[in-house]
């Protein structure tokens, strides 16, 4: 039993799994940084960082408003800080690429039918 928990534990699904969820958190970290930075300096001209109290004609739209701030924050670090270098690092890899090899010649497919039916026998 010990052992089938062992074998599940190291397959490569679950390692990813665990690493993709470690740097996840981590990077959880640095965008709400960026955004506490960011609402910062809005909040220099707005003399606010959170708008929660924000309520034109008595209605409630501060809360949304620092959500949708924050929300468009997020998107924009991951956009810039993950889409972007990985768009960048695919476009490299694509440069480098080797054109696809060429189809075999009649000779050689000949030659290799040859062979499957001498295998067959």
């Amino acid at each position: 039993m010990l052992k089938g928990f062992k074998d599940f534990l190291m397959r490569g699904n679950v390692v990813d799994l665990a690493v993709a969820v470690v740097i996840g958190t981590a990077f959880t970290a640095v965008v709400n940084a960026f955004v506490k930075v960011i609402m910062d300096l809005i909040g220099k001209f707005g003399d606010q960082t959170d708008f929660s109290s924000y309520k034109p004609g008595g209605v409630a739209v501060g809360a949304f408003i620092t959500a949708l701030i924050t929300f468009l924050l997020v998107a924009a670090a991951v956009y810039f800080f993950v889409v972007v270098p990985m768009n960048a690092i695919a476009a490299r890899r694509k440069r480098g690429v080797e054109p696809e090899p060429e189809a075999p010649s009649e000779e050689v497919m000949l030659l290799t039918e040859i062979r499957d039916t001498l295998r067959v026998r």
